[in-house]
């Protein structure tokens, strides 16, 4: 009875802790990120004078720098339009790229106390060569049988840009100039909204 109640505490504690990390299933969508939405990130901006802003966009978990840089890039073409301009220049920009490990152990997982052990604890003898034959008992705690972690990579993505907007017909030439309207045309179809 011990033993089951131990794994019922033990799921309700691992869907607790599913829905506190907020239980978020999609990438970010394009949204303000001070929304109140359930999903993590989302653009800002700040005003720096009447041509430029510092435009930046913070994906969660599930949103690929690609699609951040998009959303960047879209967010400077809203405000630029929105502002009566034509097309922007980016006069700077950075990508931060977050990466976070984390070594969890397996909370189904206890080879000495768990439920499956509760009448009958393992003992094997296994023979390695030229060392002759050794046993394993989980009370020694013996290496042969290791406990086992679950082991995550999360990678986050937040881009940042100092735009300079402007009126008129924009330079082709340049790499960093582009034309307001173009971009929410092929970007704007692509966007997730919440």
């Amino acid at each position: 009875m011990a033993g089951s109640n131990r794994l019922i505490l033990t799921m309700l504690a691992c869907g607790l802790a599913i829905l506190a990390s907020g239980c978020s299933t999609r990438a970010t969508p394009y949204q303000p990120l001070h929304s109140s939405s359930a999903i993590s990130g989302g653009y800002s901006e700040t005003r720096i004078d009447e041509e430029h802003f510092r435009v930046s966009f913070a994906g969660n978990r599930l949103t690929s720098r690609e699609q951040v840089e998009s959303y960047l890039l879209y967010r400077a073409a809203e405000l630029t339009l929105l502002n009566g301009f034509d097309y922007f220049e980016i006069e700077d920009r950075e990508i931060e790229h977050q990466i976070e490990r984390q070594a969890r152990r397996d909370p189904l997982y206890d080879p000495w106390y768990s439920p499956y052990h509760r009448s009958w604890r393992p003992y094997w003898r296994y023979y390695r060569q030229d060392h002759g034959w050794y046993h394993w008992y989980p009370y020694f705690g013996d290496p042969f049988w290791a406990t086992r972690y679950d082991m995550r990579t999360i990678e986050r993505f937040e881009a940042s840009a100092d735009i300079r907007m402007c009126c008129g017909v924009a330079p082709e030439d340049d790499p960093r100039v582009f034309d307001a309207r173009e971009v929410t045309e092929k970007i704007g179809p692509k966007i997730e909204r919440p």
